[in-house]
């Protein structure tokens, strides 16, 4: 899906498709780009000691096409850019390969290295696209730490809680520093996080 108005390309790819990532580069390659940020999320072989055989996503592909557009734009908002590209797979992805690729093109590089951090980071978070890590002794559903970080932040309508798109629209203001802390998580069930230095 490519936006009009806008050099913004989209795609959420079918089962066993991979992903190209010079098709990104390539679209989002332009003379007055003077920087080319890339985010690249590959299946990596270990998680806690289990050993990874893949990854294997699903998604509400509608929803997830106009949540990433609005994603896009919230970074056009953000920062001066010139092009987009979101690419995500679906279904199975062995170890090693790339199941999210991401290329921002801007004049400077501070605008494109902070709006690529900001699209994953806002994708993992809010996107409906649900992965399952299948292990060499099991499997399980995983739930982003971006997405439990959120939910969290604002809580529910029920609660007292502010709306997501309410805090999000205020908060996005205020995001332009790409690397926040790391963190490290201790436990699933209590999400007791550490900020490591």
């Amino acid at each position: 899906m490519a936006c009009e108005g806008e050099k913004t390309l989209i795609e959420i790819l079918e089962e066993s498709t991979p992903i190209d990532l010079t098709k990104y580069m390539n679209f989002v390659h332009s003379p007055q780009s003077g920087a080319i940020a890339t985010f690249s999320g590959t299946t990596r072989d270990t998680f806690e000691g289990k050993t990874v055989v893949e990854l294997r996503y699903e998604a509400y592909v509608p929803m997830a096409m106009r949540q990433i557009k609005s994603i896009c734009t919230s970074a056009r908002s953000l920062w001066h850019l010139d092009s987009i590209a979101v690419s995500h797979r679906l279904g199975p992805v062995a170890v090693g390969e790339t199941s999210v690729f991401i290329a921002i093109s801007a004049v400077h590089r501070a605008d494109a290295l902070d709006a690529c951090k900001y699209v994953i980071d806002e994708i993992k978070a809010s996107v409906p696209i649900w992965k399952k890590e299948v292990y060499s002794n099991g499997e399980v559903w995983k739930e982003n730490l971006e997405f439990l970080e959120r939910r969290s932040e604002f809580g529910t309508a029920e609660d007292g809680g502010e709306s997501c798109s309410d805090k999000l629209k205020v908060d996005a203001q205020n995001i332009k520093r790409c690397c926040r802390s790391k963190v490290k998580v201790l436990d699933w069930h209590v999400l007791k996080v550490w900020v490591l230095d």
